[in-house]
């Protein structure tokens, strides 16, 4: 009874964020700017391994993906060919190469976004799970610092958890 109430929980939640995504895609606007206020790494360019300024980033980054990872930007839901990727590799940072995830932890979650159950070890920052709320809690890449998408406490076994991922802030490698 009680898994019951809570998948329509899960349900509820996915369905009001489609419904306000499919409305954001409907006004034609090809990204959003953040979720929420939350700067979760608004610390100093130089606590991270890799490091440039706004005018590198953009020499380095295409217009989407700066907005993405630099600015906290969110692309439109099923815009992403990654998001429908099945081939086994690692996803890593758009931004810096960082390895963030296994295909082996992927999965789909129907919101329009890859969709990851777990990091890779010491890939991207802790997300604290008491500031997930509706809009779940910001990842960001541990390496630069490059914003992702963000985690929600409603995602598959065995962690609970889904990572929902901004395609745009990612690059695919196929593994043999």
């Amino acid at each position: 009874m009680r898994e019951d109430a809570s998948l329509k929980t899960t349900i509820g939640r996915r369905r009001l964020l489609l419904g306000i995504a499919a409305g954001l895609s409907a006004s034609g606007l090809s990204v959003m700017t953040r979720f929420s206020g939350s700067r979760a790494n608004a610390a100093s360019p130089a606590t991270f391994e890799v490091t440039h300024s706004d005018a590198e980033w953009r020499a380095l980054l295409t217009p989407e993906q700066f907005s993405v990872l630099r600015q906290q930007g969110t692309e439109r839901p099923f815009t992403s060919a990654l998001d429908r990727e099945k081939r086994k590799g690692k996803f890593s940072c758009a931004g810096c190469a960082n390895d963030l995830f296994s295909s082996k932890a992927k999965f789909d979650s129907g919101t329009g976004w890859p969709s990851f159950w777990q990091p890779l070890p010491n890939a991207v920052n802790d997300a604290s799970r008491a500031a997930m709320g509706m809009f779940g809690a910001e990842i960001h890449c541990r390496r630069c610092g490059g914003h992702l998408g963000h985690v929600f406490d409603d995602g598959p076994p065995p962690t609970g958890l889904r990572y929902c991922i901004n395609g745009v802030a990612l690059k695919f490698a196929t593994s043999a």
